[in-house]
């Protein structure tokens, strides 16, 4: 392949040193999807399958810097937003992506690793709505993070449609609300102001689904670098996941992560 035929994708996200989730799920992500990776760093955490032991934050001055020098070189045709961490650091990631009107933005609402370990300050949510939902092409939070961005319970189908709505109206592109911890079968539902689509999917027993989150919006993030529409992007993405889940490799003592390595279609 031509390199300069290889579109560029850009993640904006935390280290998982196992692996499984952040910047390093997202990369193993890319790659499968036939996208170059590029990244900048916003924390460093001690983590595994069992959970966070420690968060190093990565100094605001050093993320932009990072995020300046991508930006201007290899720029991206898609980016995403996973683990932000504070208040100041969502501003100065959001002052940067205003300053290189970076398109094609999917945004991984980050607030809670799926060991239960809180990956994102309290008072940060605000500047979420506030500074990056409106500059997002998509946002793709999970049950818990649709409550929190919402204010309103979501534990059903109309709860997901009605917090789809909600995040729509306060500003971003489209809403992928994801329930996979809803009852019965694992749900997402997207709405982008104009049309919904709703993917079904049986249940899989398993608790090998570190990183998922991650692993989708990557996805997405790599078929819109790949030039495909929105609705498309998030199909494939679906699928990708479904399948990573089902042919997780069982490593680790915890929450296992997902197979990067399964086909993309």
């Amino acid at each position: 392949m031509d390199g300069q035929a290889i579109p560029v994708a850009l993640t904006i996200a935390g280290s998982d040193s196992g692996g499984g989730a952040g910047i390093q799920a997202d990369l193993k992500t890319f790659h499968q999807f036939g996208v170059f990776g590029t990244s900048v760093v916003t924390a460093v955490t001690a983590q595994n399958t069992v959970g966070v032991q420690k968060i190093h934050t990565v100094p605001m001055d050093d993320v932009r810097a990072q995020l300046d020098a991508v930006s201007t070189d290899l720029r991206s045709a898609a980016f995403k937003t996973g683990m932000l961490g504070s208040a100041a650091l969502i501003r100065c990631v959001a002052a940067g992506i205003r300053e290189h009107a970076l398109l094609n933005y999917v945004m991984d609402p980050v607030m809670v690793a799926t060991s239960g370990d809180r990956l994102l300050e309290e008072d940060a949510v605000a500047q979420l709505i506030e500074e990056l939902l409106p500059l997002a092409t998509l946002v793709t939070p999970n049950l818990h993070e649709a409550e929190i961005l919402t204010g309103t319970p979501v534990t059903t189908l109309s709860d997901m449609r009605r917090a789809a709505h909600s995040l729509v109206e306060d500003g971003v592109n489209a809403a992928l609300i994801k329930g996979g911890h809803l009852e019965g079968d694992a749900v997402d539902l997207l709405w982008d102001g104009h049309r919904e689509q709703i993917w079904r999917r049986p249940r899989l027993a398993t608790d090998q689904t570190h990183g998922t989150g991650c692993t989708l919006s990557a996805a997405i993030t790599a078929g819109l670098a790949h030039g495909s529409e929105l609705y498309a992007a998030v199909d494939r993405a679906v699928g990708f996941v479904h399948r990573a889940i089902a042919t997780a490799p069982g490593l680790g003592k915890g929450h296992g992560p997902v197979n990067h390595f399964v086909p993309t279609d």
